[in-house]
């Protein structure tokens, strides 16, 4: 299973306690099993997601001023029953779900924004956004399918497939598998997905129109650069990163920024890891850190770490601290962190690689 499951971005190579230390370190990829591999999670293209919705008779692109925020409580019980398309297959819901669990924090984000808060019963232990999600200690994790069934759930929405999700299949509770998403596009594609699932298709479109607008928004006002800004993006203090091809990536890729990961990831993983040596020599002029709550990570700790004293972010404090949810989960708050990351780096400038350092 791919380390960039659950909320949580976790190392593939650290064996089981190191790994729910670093759960808590918000690169909010969901779910992971005990032995996390290089590989990802095949899931459906964002292509098939928004087609069932088409298919369906919900698709739609109007833009609707601050949606994730207006999102109506109104339900459509006319849609059901209904069938969707998840990471671990179709899906069909009888009738409008009213007991929902979550064991995905993103996906517990995207129902709040949508206005199916009210149908959530119970949500995840990481589950730590909007406030008044229902946070219990149920893992999404390790999931416990007594501890999940025990809270009468008419729809379950996971972040991974397993045992525990094939479990509740077969006691026929409907399971929605979202997986981390590999581009921008997956994110609209879910948050479509689960407005289907849960009469709230309407609400969904709006949220995820308002998403691509504001977006776009974002983007028309950046400022011309002479040089494009080079970046590295720390996901833990052991050097792990992201490239350009993650959804993460195509963010700063929005903003014009150069990923300095990107000549290191050799396997084509999309999470590499870089080395001490491998950094300096590729000299970002921003580092930001994803790793503030997990690690304890600041600008301070980057300048005392050997060989990064000479480092130009470090040289110029072009160092910034991002929150580690925000800076990982792949719903509605991807405008959020695109707007920080724009912000922040709006007054900063770019360099030329150095010499034998691929962009």
């Amino acid at each position: 299973m791919s380390p960039r499951a659950f909320g949580a971005f976790i190392p593939p190579n650290l064996e089981d306690d190191s790994m729910k230390h670093s759960f808590n370190h918000t690169f909010a990829y969901e779910s992971r099993s005990a032995s996390v591999t290089r590989h990802r999670v095949l899931a459906g293209s964002a292509a098939l997601l928004a087609g069932s919705v088409a298919l369906l008779g919900f698709a739609g692109s109007n833009p609707a001023s601050a949606a994730s925020k207006k999102a109506s409580t109104k339900t459509s019980t006319k849609a059901f029953p209904v069938t969707v398309k998840s990471g671990a297959g179709s899906v069909t819901i009888k009738k409008q779900p009213v007991r929902i669990v979550s064991l995905s924090p993103t996906a517990t984000e995207m129902l709040f924004a949508i206005g199916a808060g009210k149908q959530v019963k119970a949500a995840d232990d990481y589950s730590n956004f909007p406030a008044n999600a229902p946070k219990t200690k149920l893992s999404g994790f390790k999931p416990n399918v007594e501890a999940i069934v025990a809270y009468k759930p008419d729809l379950v929405v996971a972040s991974a497939d397993g045992d525990a999700m094939k479990a509740l299949r077969a006691l026929k509770i409907p399971v929605i598998v979202l997986p981390a998403a590999e581009k921008i596009t997956d994110s609209y594609a879910q948050i479509e997905q689960l407005g289907a699932a849960t009469g709230h298709i309407a609400d969904a479109v709006k949220v995820s129109s308002t998403m691509q607008s504001d977006i776009a928004a974002i983007v028309a006002s950046l400022p011309k650069r002479t040089a494009p800004l080079r970046y590295f993006h720390e996901l833990d203090n052991t050097l792990y990163s992201v490239t350009s091809k993650t959804f993460i990536g195509q963010l700063y890729s929005l903003l014009g920024m150069t990923n300095v990961a990107d000549a290191a990831d050799k396997e084509g993983f999309g999470y590499p890891q870089l080395s001490a040596e491998y950094l300096v020599t590729a000299d970002p002029d921003v580092i930001l850190l994803a790793d503030t709550k997990c690690c304890a990570q600041d600008a301070a700790a980057v300048a005392k770490r050997a060989g990064f004293s000479g480092l130009t972010a470090v040289k110029s404090g072009q160092i910034i601290a991002l929150d580690d949810d925000v800076a990982s989960r792949w719903g509605p708050r991807i405008v959020d962190l695109l707007r920080i990351l724009a912000t922040s780096t709006a007054s900063l400038k770019g360099t030329p690689s150095p010499v034998g350092v691929g962009a």
